[in-house]
C-alpha cells in the first residue's frame, strides 16, 4: 500500500477512529476488520478523513466567509434558511480538493481496482465525525452517490459529500441536536458498490422498530438498490426472526409479509454514467419475496454476531439499525453500515402509554388502512404535500399527507400531528421520522383512498398493526402506567390474545405468559379460508370461493403449505413475543355458521339451528367432515413448537363434551406427531361444559390442566343463549349456581394435582369474582390486556385478606 496521509483503509479502520473519519467510515472499518474474519461480507474501501474536510476549507480561506454566513441563520425564515444553506454548500464545493488530496484519492481507487477489477463501481458516502452515535444518528442529512465507475467520478462525488455537511436538512439536523456547525467535519467512506441493482437490499433491526422488543431480528427488502425503502417508494417485504431460538439451533423464519415492491431502483450499465432510475417491477416478480428464506436466516446471523460485537465494545445492550445488500453478480449478502439504533431503543419499556377511544368508531367512519406507526391516535386537518416546495405553507398540529417524505421534510414534520403516506413500509423514511419525533403515522395505505386535503381526521394506530384513518376528530384517552410499579400477585396473572400484531407490544405487561391465544382469530384475519378448502379445493362448489383460493395460494405449493405456514407463523409470533413464558394455544373454537363465512366454508359446513351446540370444538377433530382440517391445525401447532423451537406452547382443547371424546382427540393429535408429554408438550382442556365439571377427576386423568370458559359455562349452567339478546339479562357469570360449578372445577383440578385457570370474561368484568376465585385458591388468571392492570390490584389485595384469614368466601 502506497503511503497516505488524508486515506485510512478499512482494515487499519475501528470504533476509536470517529474523530478521524466520522461515524459511518469508523462503523465500516469496524466490520470489514472484526466481522469479516466471522463469515460476514462487508465491502472493502478506504475514507478520506476529517483533515482533508478541514485543510481544503484552510487552503480556500473558507472559514470565515462560512462562519459569518451561518451567524444569519437564527433570524431568517425557512426561505432564507435555504438560500444560507445553498450558498454554504457552494463555499465548500468551490473549494476544491488539495493537490495532495487528489493524487492520494487517485492511489487509493487504483488499489481497489486492483482487489475488485477494472468494472468496479464505487459507493461513495459521506460520513460525519458526530455520526453514527447512540444519541444522534444523522441518518439521512448528508448525501452520498452511487454508481460511480472512475476517477473523475469519485472526485467530483467527493466535493459533493464535503458539501453536504451543509444542507438545510443537515443544518436544522444540527441546531435541533445542539451540535456546533464548526464542531462537525466531514470524512467520506469509498467502497466496492454491491450491484444491489441485480438483486435487493434494505435494512434490518436487531429489535422490533414499534414496540422496542428487542428479542427479534426486523428485516425489510425489495429489489434494486435500497433508497427505494429509505426513501418510502417500495412497500417492501418483512420478516421477522426469534433471536433466542435461533440461537438454539431452530433456524426458522418466525413470521413475514409480502410487500408490494413497485418499484426497481437500477444504475445505468454505462461506466461513464451516474445515473439511477427506477423501473416498474414486473407484477410476477412482485408477487415473489425478494428474499430466500435462507437469505433471511444468513442476514439475521449477521445481525445477532453485530450486535453482540458493538454491545461488547460500548459494554452494555446495543441494538442495532443495519443496512444491507444482496449482489446480484456475486450472490453474496453484505453488510453495508451498522449504527447503534436510536429510537425504540431509547423508550423506557416499564412504561406503558395507552391511547383508547372514547368511544368505538363507527365502521362506518373508517376511510382508509395502512402500516400502523407507533400506537398513538391523533387528529387534525389533513395537508396534501406533493414536493418540498409546499413544506413552508404546513401549519402546526396538521396531519402531513403525502405520497412519500424525504429527509428534506424533517423541519415540517416536526410540526406535524401524524404523517400518513401512500407508500412505504415500517422502515422507510416517514416512519423512521415519525417514532423519532413521537407521532402516530399510517404508512402504505396505497393510491386508490378518499383521503381529501383539508379534510379533518383522526388517525389510530392503537388497534395493533394496522393504522386506521377515520372521518372527523374523535375522542380519545390517555393512560401512563409504571409497569415496574405494578404490584405481583401470588396468582398467575396472564391475558387472552388472538392478534399477532399485538403481541409483542403487550409482551411488556407484568403477565406470566398467554392463557388462551385464540387460533381462530388467526385463521379468519391472517388465512381467510376454511381449512377444509384448503385441504380438499377440489370439493369447493362456488366458483367465486375457487378463483378466491387460487389468489391465496397461488404462490405456494399448495394449500397445506399455505395454511401451515400462515397459522405458524401467526401461533409463533404470540409464543415467540412471551418466550419462555407459557402461551396456551386453544385448537379452533368456529362455529359451523362461523366456518361457513370463510372461503370455502359454505361447501363444508352443515346448516344448524343452533350452532352454539352444535358441531363445534372436539366433535369436529376426529370427525371425517373435519379430521384433514385438524391435520392441518397439529401440522401448525408441530412445526411452531419443533422448526421454531417455541416449547413454551401448550395445547388446549376447548368444548370436550365427555371423556371418549377427548381420548379420541389426544389419539389424533398424536397421529399427527404431537403427542402428549413427548418433548414437554401439555394439553389443557376448557372446563365450560357441565359435564366437565361433574367428571373432573376424570378429566384431570386426561388431561394436564382446566381452563374455565365462563361464558360458554354460564350458558350451559342458566340454558342461556349468550348471543340472544332477549334473554341475556339471565346470562350473568355471578349467578350462585355458576359459582357452585366454578368452585367445583377448581377443588376438582386440585385435588388431582393439576392447574386451573379462567379465560372467560368474568374476572375482567366483575371484581367479585376475581376475589372469588383467588379465595378458592385458583392457579391463574387470564384476561383480556386492558382488564389486566386493574384487576391486579384487586387480585393483589384479595390474597392480602386471605393471608389474614378473611376470604370473603359465601
Amino acid at each position: 500500500m502506497a503511503d497516505y496521509h488524508y486515506i485510512r483503509w478499512f482494515a487499519e479502520t475501528g470504533l476509536s477512529d470517529i474523530s478521524a473519519v466520522g461515524g459511518k467510515a469508523a462503523s465500516l472499518g469496524e466490520m470489514y476488520r472484526t466481522l469479516t474474519p466471522k463469515g460476514i461480507h462487508v465491502p472493502n474501501g478506504f475514507s478520506i478523513t476529517a483533515d482533508a474536510y478541514r485543510d481544503m476549507l484552510d487552503q480556500a480561506s473558507a472559514w470565515q466567509p462560512l462562519r459569518k454566513l451561518l451567524a444569519s441563520l437564527a433570524s431568517a425564515d425557512s426561505n432564507q434558511q435555504a438560500e444560507i444553506a445553498a450558498q454554504a454548500r457552494a463555499i465548500v464545493y468551490e473549494a476544491g480538493l488539495p493537490d495532495e488530496l487528489v493524487r492520494e484519492i487517485a492511489a487509493a481507487y487504483v488499489e481497489l481496482c486492483e482487489q475488485y477489477g477494472p468494472q468496479l463501481r464505487l459507493a461513495v458516502r459521506s460520513s460525519a465525525t458526530a455520526e453514527d452515535l447512540p444519541e444522534a444518528s444523522f441518518a439521512g442529512q448528508h448525501e452520498s452517490f452511487l454508481n460511480i465507475g472512475n476517477l473523475d467520478g469519485l472526485l467530483e462525488a467527493c466535493r459533493r459529500c464535503f458539501a453536504s455537511l451543509f444542507t438545510a436538512r443537515a443544518i436544522s439536523y444540527r441546531e435541533r441536536n445542539g451540535f456546533d456547525h464548526f464542531k462537525v467535519f466531514l470524512a467520506i467512506a469509498v467502497m466496492k458498490m454491491v450491484r444491489a441493482d441485480h438483486g435487493s437490499s434494505g435494512v434490518m433491526f436487531t429489535l422490533d422498530t414499534d414496540s422496542g422488543f428487542r428479542d427479534v431480528v426486523f428485516i425489510t427488502s425489495a429489489y434494486g438498490l435500497g433508497e427505494n425503502i429509505v426513501q418510502g417508494l417500495v412497500d417492501p417485504d418483512e420478516f421477522y426472526v426469534h433471536k433466542p431460538t435461533f440461537e438454539r439451533g431452530h433456524r426458522c423464519v418466525l413470521r413475514r409479509q409480502l410487500g408490494a415492491k413497485q418499484q426497481t431502483l437500477v444504475c445505468d450499465e454505462d461506466l461513464n454514467s451516474q445515473e439511477l432510475h427506477n423501473i416498474e417491477t414486473p407484477d410476477a416478480r412482485r408477487a415473489h419475496y425478494s428474499l430466500t428464506d435462507t437469505d433471511v436466516l444468513i442476514l439475521a446471523d449477521y445481525a445477532i454476531e453485530t450486535e453482540k460485537h458493538y454491545s461488547a465494545e460500548r459494554g452494555a445492550p446495543c441494538p442495532m439499525d443495519l443496512e444491507w445488500a444482496k449482489d446480484g453478480d456475486d450472490g453474496q449478502l453484505y453488510l453495508l453500515q451498522a449504527r447503534p439504533e436510536t429510537v425504540a431503543s431509547q423508550k423506557p419499556r416499564n412504561l406503558l402509554k395507552r391511547y383508547r377511544f372514547s368511544e368505538k368508531p363507527e365502521k362506518s367512519a373508517l376511510l382508509s388502512t395502512g402500516r400502523a406507526i407507533g400506537t398513538g391516535i391523533a387528529s387534525g386537518k389533513l395537508r396534501r404535500v406533493s414536493d418540498a416546495t409546499q413544506l413552508s405553507a404546513f401549519n402546526e398540529g396538521e396531519i402531513l399527507f403525502a405520497e412519500s417524505t424525504s429527509p428534506d421534510w424533517g423541519p415540517a414534520m416536526r410540526k406535524a400531528a401524524a404523517v400518513v403516506t401512500e407508500r412505504g413500509g415500517r422502515t422507510c423514511h416517514a416512519a423512521i421520522v415519525a417514532r423519532e419525533f413521537g407521532i402516530p403515522a399510517v404508512v402504505g395505505i396505497g393510491s386508490d383512498h378518499p383521503l381529501q386535503d383539508g379534510e379533518v381526521v383522526t388517525l389510530s394506530c392503537a388497534e395493533g398493526d394496522i393504522g386506521k384513518i377515520y372521518r372527523g376528530e374523535l375522542p380519545f384517552d390517555i393512560t401512563t402506567t409504571a409497569l415496574d410499579q405494578v404490584p405481583t400477585p401470588k396468582t398467575r396473572m396472564m391475558i387472552n390474545l388472538g392478534s399477532p400484531e399485538q403481541a409483542f407490544r403487550l409482551s411488556a405487561l407484568p403477565c406470566q405468559g398467554v392463557g388462551l391465544a385464540r387460533m381462530e382469530f388467526i385463521v379468519s384475519e391472517h388465512i381467510k379460508a376454511h381449512p377444509m378448502a384448503l385441504a380438499c379445493p377440489d370439493k369447493v362448489t362456488d366458483e367465486q370461493d375457487r378463483n378466491a383460493l387460487k389468489a391465496l395460494t397461488a404462490y405456494y405449493e399448495n394449500g397445506n403449505e399455505f395454511f401451515i405456514q400462515k397459522l405458524s407463523e401467526g401461533i409463533g409470533t404470540i409464543a415467540a413475543a412471551f418466550y419462555p413464558r407459557p402461551v396456551i394455544v386453544r385448537t379452533s373454537d368456529f362455529k359451523s355458521n362461523e366456518y361457513a363465512r370463510l372461503i370455502g366454508g359454505s361447501s363444508f359446513e352443515p346448516h344448524e339451528e343452533n350452532p352454539m351446540l352444535g358441531f363445534r370444538g372436539a366433535a369436529r377433530y376426529a370427525h371425517p367432515a373435519y379430521a384433514e382440517g385438524f391435520a392441518l391445525e397439529c401440522a401448525a401447532l408441530k412445526r411452531a413448537r419443533e422448526e421454531m423451537g417455541l416449547d413454551n406452547i401448550k395445547v388446549m382443547i376447548p368444548f370436550c363434551r365427555r371423556i371418549p371424546e377427548g381420548e379420541k382427540v389426544l389419539a389424533a393429535m398424536a397421529e399427527h406427531g404431537l403427542t402428549q408429554g413427548e418433548a414437554g408438550l401439555e394439553v389443557y382442556v376448557m372446563c365450560e361444559i357441565p359435564n366437565n365439571v361433574v367428571q373432573i377427576d376424570a378429566f384431570s386423568q386426561l388431561f394436564d390442566g382446566i381452563s374455565i370458559g365462563s361464558n360458554d359455562l354460564t350458558q350451559l349452567v342458566l340454558g342461556v343463549d349468550r348471543d340472544s339478546d332477549i334473554v341475556s339479562f339471565d346470562f350473568d357469570e355471578r349467578d350462585p349456581g355458576v359459582m357452585q360449578m366454578i368452585r367445583l372445577a377448581i377443588e376438582g383440578a386440585k385435588r388431582n394435582g393439576i392447574p386451573a385457570g379462567i379465560c372467560g370474561e368474568a374476572p375482567s368484568n366483575y371484581p367479585e369474582v376475581a376475589e372469588y376465585l383467588v379465595s378458592l385458591g385458583i392457579t391463574s388468571i387470564s384476561l383480556s390486556p386492558d382488564a389486566l392492570l386493574r384487576t391486579i390490584e384487586k387480585v393483589v389485595a384479595m390474597e392480602t385478606k386471605v393471608a389474614n384469614g378473611d376470604s370473603g368466601t359465601s
